[in-house]
């Protein structure tokens, strides 16, 4: 009913105390200024201006909008300025999230280049798992998330459907055999996990969990998970001490190293994607885009 317009016309009134004054300090015509606070007139019900000849003088209604249009429209312009700056990336949030195996490598790289270039842009980072990155962005609890897709599969479908997000891929990240060094195949260069399907497995994450299960059937064995755990430290050293085997994607083992460990291409190869996901309307978000283009940034680096 009263719009930012109408408030300013109301406090010049009041200041000026004509409105040939008002309309000269707002840059707007007499006629239009007349025209305006009958607007106003019409969208309150209420007299705000009694005229007296050439002066006029505000009503009780009117005295109550002159009042209230101060800090109205500082407010206003408050949150004009801020979303400014977020426009500018002068300021800005970004709540990323990103599967542990990222956390090493690509995700710091991205969060320096994002504070190198914008440095009043904050970016948040919690570690999660695709199936919980991705419900928490369908929730509005994050705007980007660094998920992966094994070839064949794709993203893990929740709820809704997957066409609600925008994904863009980052890379490309070979799976990779772990033995022990003492181990019999730790010198082949590259095995199929046919050769291993009497040993014990070590096996990581739900997702990679049944990506080793599916490898394995098509091979036609069922592995032995003797050991479960998602940390990839934990992994690497329960295969130098030699109980079991286990699938370690490359990204890992650009951060992480054990010299008890000897890794090899699996025959086939399996790979899976790095993907960043978000929703088309977050897309345009600048702090956003921002951080999209340092991961895309970081992954060349890490490529």
């Amino acid at each position: 009913m009263i719009d930012a317009a109408g408030l300013r016309v109301m406090r010049a009134i009041s200041d000026e105390g004509s409105f040939t004054a008002a309309a000269a300090s707002l840059g707007y015509s007499q006629p239009a200024i007349s025209q305006m606070v009958r607007r106003l007139e019409e969208r309150t019900g209420t007299v705000l201006v009694e005229r007296l000849g050439r002066t006029v003088r505000l009503t009780e209604a009117g005295t109550v909008l002159a009042r209230h249009a101060g800090p109205v429209l500082s407010a206003l312009e408050a949150a004009e300025a801020e979303v400014a700056a977020i426009a500018g990336l002068r300021s800005g949030r970004v709540r990323l999230m990103a599967f542990p195996s990222s956390s090493s490598t690509l995700v710091p790289r991205a969060l320096a280049l994002v504070k190198e270039r914008f440095p009043d842009v904050q970016v948040t980072f919690a570690e999660a798992e695709p199936p919980e990155s991705l419900a928490a962005l369908r929730a509005g609890q994050c705007d980007l998330a660094v998920a992966f897709a094994y070839e064949g599969d794709d993203l893990p479908r929740g709820e809704d459907d997957m066409e609600a997000f925008t994904i863009r891929d980052l890379l490309v990240d070979e799976v990779r055999l772990a033995v022990s060094a003492k181990h019999p195949l730790a010198k082949a260069g590259s095995a199929r996990l046919s050769d291993l399907s009497a040993e014990p497995w070590i096996a990581g994450c739900p997702r990679c969990r049944g990506h080793l299960l599916t490898l394995a059937e098509r091979e036609g064995f069922v592995p032995e998970v003797a050991f479960e755990t998602e940390d990839y430290v934990a992994v690497l050293g329960l295969v130098a001490e030699g109980l079991g085997v286990a699938l370690v994607p490359d990204l890992i083992l650009r951060s992480a190293h054990n010299p008890g460990v000897v890794t090899m291409p699996i025959d086939p190869a399996s790979r899976r994607t790095v993907q960043a996901v978000t929703t088309p309307d977050l897309q345009r978000v600048p702090a956003v885009q921002a951080t999209l283009d340092a991961l895309h940034e970081a992954a060349r680096l890490t490529c």
